[in-house]
């Protein structure tokens, strides 16, 4: 069985998985996100809380309203869930995933709270790095970095 739809967090401390691959990913910019993630809008996706597990770890959970949980790492506070109480789905944030490349929003949501100048982010001029900013960022990235890698580190139970 391979295990395409898996993540954790930033430490490594929570990892999960989905045994069917996930469905509707979407940008959210209620204000609720916003907070949640410290960002202009939540990236999610999500399926079945039937096909959803914890591999590792506990999601610490708070109700962000009585309709509504969001699990997060309690060691290194990444966000990871949402879901509403008393839905049978469950969403992760899409970067939290270990190939979040494979799921691209096809949807926005909550855009009443959406920030006017969201939607010009992608027209900002890219600013690649100079060739010394890269090699002193990848040194320091390589003997500072505490971030788990996009992958498991220990055998998934069976």
């Amino acid at each position: 069985m391979t295990h395409a739809w898996s993540g954790g967090c930033q430490c490594g401390a929570v990892r999960y998985r989905f045994l069917e691959k996930p469905s509707g990913a979407h940008i959210c910019h209620c204000r609720m996100c916003q907070k949640a993630f410290g960002a202009f809008y939540a990236p999610l996706v999500g399926g079945p809380k039937a096909s959803f597990e914890i591999a590792r770890g506990t999601l610490a959970v708070f109700s962000s309203s009585d309709r509504a949980e969001r699990g997060f790492c309690s060691a290194c506070g990444t966000p990871l869930t949402f879901g509403y109480v008393d839905s049978v789905r469950i969403s992760v944030s899409i970067g939290s995933l270990d190939d979040p490349e494979a799921f691209p929003p096809v949807d926005q949501h909550g855009v009443e709270s959406r920030l006017s100048w969201v939607n010009d982010l992608g027209h900002l001029p890219d600013r690649p790095p100079t060739e010394a900013e890269d090699e002193r960022a990848a040194s320091f990235i390589k003997s500072t970095n505490h971030q788990h890698p996009d992958h498991d580190t220990d055998r998934w139970p069976e």
